[in-house]
């Protein structure tokens, strides 16, 4: 797929997600099989840009691939100059959310909000296009409500004022991420629009993907939720993509050392009294199936400290493996 001069390795991108798509989350994806890793999005207010969090999220220290920042707001102006300021601090495509259904977000006519007002869809994409000289993306949900699925005149708005890639993820905003993710409004702005258009919305396996893809008739495919606790999802898509055969799950000892690495890079990223904190978000997600009763998490959630937090980790994997490796051996008897 390309988006502009870039040619990506393959047609599978992580989605932004905030608080989620951090640098280490972002590096671990892209070594796991990502064609692109978008970061979380930072609001058009330069006043919030000396945070901690706004620091942490403008961070691309050691990135590798292609740099794509996402940008939220709704003056035209603002979101201009947020998107120079991270072009000059190494941004190399800026997205433009319009997907994200947040209330918090959306009271400051921002996000999603935007889909209710064309002209000012127009407006934003079109002072972002001209102030910037690298390839302008956008995301966006199939519109504001299931009685306005305006999806394709945005897309149509957006393609003719520059936008380079469209992202679309398959739900109103008014849906949030209830029920199921419509298709046919993708398929549709796919047909109206000669850009490349990406599906999102519920690919959480490699035959959803490829389903989706079909469906569509999208360019890319772009993982969000299926990604958490499951960075691997993206070479398993790619493998069954490329020969229609699925990959054999990752042994546990794989899940460990992943696992292990992710929360080390996100104790060294935010410091260990932070990192450990935001660590217990992601440990939730990488043993969800394994910690049915959920003990382990409420016992690690409460761990302050980032060695004890590894220490602890460890432990857990040590007698998953054990257990898993003593059912082997009681199946080979019987």
């Amino acid at each position: 797929m390309q988006i502009g001069p870039y040619k990506l390795e393959n047609n599978l991108i992580l989605a932004p997600m905030a608080g989620v798509t951090d640098r280490p989350f972002r590096q671990l994806c892209k070594r796991m099989g990502a064609g692109l890793v978008v970061s979380e999005m930072l609001l058009s207010n330069p006043d919030v840009w000396k945070s901690d969090k706004s620091k942490h999220r403008m961070n691309h220290d050691g990135e590798s691939g292609v740099r794509s920042v996402q940008i939220a707001g709704s003056d035209p102006e603002l979101m201009a100059a947020t998107a120079i300021h991270n072009v000059e601090t190494g941004a190399q495509i800026i997205d433009i959310n319009m997907g994200c259904p947040a209330k918090k977000v959306n009271k400051k006519m921002a996000g999603s909000a935007l889909l209710q007002y064309p002209d000012l869809v127009r407006d934003i994409v079109s002072a972002v296009v001209k102030a910037v000289d690298v390839p302008v993306t956008l995301k966006i949900r199939t519109g504001w409500d299931t009685d306005n699925r305006n999806g394709v005149e945005i897309a149509k708005i957006a393609a003719g004022e520059g936008i380079q890639s469209l992202a679309v993820h398959g739900r109103t905003r008014a849906c949030m991420y209830r029920g199921e993710a419509e298709y046919d409004t993708i398929r549709a702005i796919k047909q109206a629009v000669h850009i490349p258009v990406v599906a999102n919305g519920d690919i959480t396996s490699p035959e959803k993907a490829s389903q989706v893809l079909t469906m569509t008739g999208a360019d890319a495919v772009m993982i969000g939720r299926g990604a958490q606790g499951r960075p691997w999802i993206f070479r398993e898509i790619a493998h069954y993509l490329k020969t229609g055969e699925l990959l054999t799950p990752p042994p546990l000892a794989e899940v460990r050392q992943v696992m292990l690495e992710h929360v080390s890079n996100v104790h060294q990223f935010y410091g260990e009294f932070s990192g450990a904190r935001i660590a217990r978000k992601h440990v939730g997600w990488y043993l969800a199936e394994h910690d049915l009763d959920r003990r382990f998490r409420g016992n690690f959630n409460g761990i302050e400290d980032a060695q004890a937090q590894l220490e602890a980790l460890n432990q857990y994997f040590e007698q998953l493996m054990e257990s898993e490796s003593t059912s082997v051996s009681v199946a080979e008897y019987h």
